[in-house]
């Protein structure tokens, strides 16, 4: 039969693709749930339509030949393919996907989504989130949530709330700073890879160069803060990010007036987003969450 009609099996693509993952035919076959014999028949098959061979073979080892990495990266392609295709055709079936900042899905989203529930308890909203400075669009996401550094008119984007900078220490902090000159009795905490937010509020409010000041950098904004809830120093955050901490008393902002930056945080929708049957009510969710007043 014409081999451009008869296609290989998506059992066999789905044995390729665990059995180099697993490196192992018998690890493949368990997360399969089939026997070993099994998945050696269907990476036969494979073998036996492409007529190469895919894997070698040794008492200790097991990795693919050049042909077999060629086979198994369109493999894996299909599949995904398949899944998209799937997820868009049915998006009933999964739920809502959001990706974002980890700061901003602890500090701001979590707090607010017993109401989202509550509103909406038949969509279940799933929230990924990554620790990169920069939120990329991923191809299984619906939307995401990104800063921008100034506003924009796109009607993709919508605005969540602007970006308002405070300092912010622990209310217990022995000899809390009451102006900026007595900031250099305080470590400044920040996340290790940026200090751009200490940076433009210091310049705002007429500090003395970074150099000037002790710091303990964190891989995470979220530790960072939850460092100075803990009398570690001061940290610099957005108002909004910090309103629930500030409400229970964890954080407070020992001085100063708040910075605009002009920066904003905004929700964008992929393309794929529409087909889904919850985007509506998520939007509308979402567009009444940007009418929350930040705390004083």
């Amino acid at each position: 039969m014409d081999k451009i009609r008869h296609v290989p099996s998506l059992q066999a693509m789905q044995a390729l693709v665990e059995v180099a993952d697993c490196g192992s035919f018998t690890l493949a076959a368990q997360k399969l749930c089939l026997t070993q014999s099994a998945v050696s028949r269907q990476i036969q098959q494979l073998e036996g339509h492409f007529n190469v061979a895919l894997f070698i073979r040794t008492s200790r080892s097991l990795r693919l030949t050049a042909e077999g990495e060629q086979v198994l990266a369109s493999a894996r392609s299909i599949l995904e393919q398949l899944k998209n295709l799937e997820e868009r055709l049915a998006p009933q079936e999964r739920p809502f996907r959001i990706r974002m900042h980890v700061s901003l899905a602890v500090r701001w989203l979590l707090p607010k989504l017993s109401d989202f529930y509550l509103s909406h308890p038949e969509v279940s909203l799933a929230i990924e989130t990554v620790a990169t400075e920069v939120v990329e669009p991923a191809s299984d996401s619906d939307a995401y949530i990104l800063y921008l550094p100034q506003a924009t008119s796109d009607p993709a984007y919508l605005t969540l709330f602007a970006e308002t900078l405070v300092p912010v220490c622990a209310p217990n902090l022995p000899g809390a700073p009451r102006s900026v000159d007595e900031l250099q009795r305080f470590a400044l905490l920040h996340r290790s890879a940026d200090r751009q937010a200490w940076f433009e509020w210091l310049a705002a409010n007429n500090g003395k160069p970074l150099e000037d000041y002790r710091h303990i950098p964190f891989n995470l904004d979220e530790l960072a803060l939850d460092a100075a809830a803990r009398g570690l120093g001061v940290a610099v955050t957005d108002m909004t990010l910090a309103a629930e901490s500030l409400e229970r008393g964890v954080l407070l902002v020992p001085f100063g007036p708040p910075l605009k930056t002009g920066g904003i945080y905004s929700l964008c929708l992929q393309p794929s987003a529409a087909t889904h049957p919850a985007c509506a009510s998520v939007m509308q969710w979402f567009t009444k969450q940007t009418d929350t007043p930040q705390s004083p």
